[in-house]
């Protein structure tokens, strides 16, 4: 296709006007997605992730902040109150609902993109509390996990998460069936 010069012109200017947009917009979206990293303390790092779950679910703020306390990954399978089926070494969060309070389990860190997608799936957790019925406490590790995912996603990476497991206890069927 052969066009007039003028067209010609008109057409190169406007590839090389959307090139220019769209480089510029490049950093700045890549910026956005590593500014939790510039965090100067966790309520900043919390504040990042909430600004993030306003843009990217339909859960609404909580008018109370959680607590964040850190833990050993014995005392977050004690905290579980379920002993047998948790192993020690794959629990890297829980909340507690009833004490609004977020447990980080060590080594935990904020720089660490793996370990901030921890906060905020128990943030969704802790939006989750005041959202809604949920019919077990398993039925929100769905889209807790789904939330997570879509987090480290954004930053080019996955969620390792066992989804049978997640999908198995979001369905709240009782565990231990025996037929007569």
């Amino acid at each position: 296709m052969k066009f007039p010069f003028r067209a010609s012109l008109r057409l190169a200017r406007t590839a090389l006007y959307c090139l220019a947009l769209s480089a510029s917009a490049a950093p700045a979206i890549a910026q956005d997605l590593l500014a939790w990293r510039e965090a100067k303390n966790i309520t900043d790092l919390i504040d990042h992730l909430d600004v993030w779950l306003d843009g990217n679910t339909d859960l609404p703020r909580r008018d109370t902040a959680a607590t964040i306390r850190m833990t050993s990954p014995t005392d977050a399978v004690a905290l579980t109150g379920v002993h047998s089926t948790i192993n020690a070494e794959t629990v890297r969060g829980l909340y507690d609902s009833e004490s609004t309070t977020i447990w980080l389990v060590y080594p935990w860190s904020p720089k660490d993109p793996r370990d901030v997608s921890v906060l905020l799936h128990e943030l969704v957790h802790h939006r989750q509390a005041e959202a809604g019925h949920w019919y077990c406490l398993g039925a929100q590790e769905l889209p807790a996990y789904k939330t997570q995912q879509a987090w480290l996603g954004e930053l080019g990476l996955e969620l390792n998460a066992n989804w049978i497991a997640v999908l198995l206890e979001a369905g709240c069927t009782p565990r231990d069936i025996h037929p007569d």
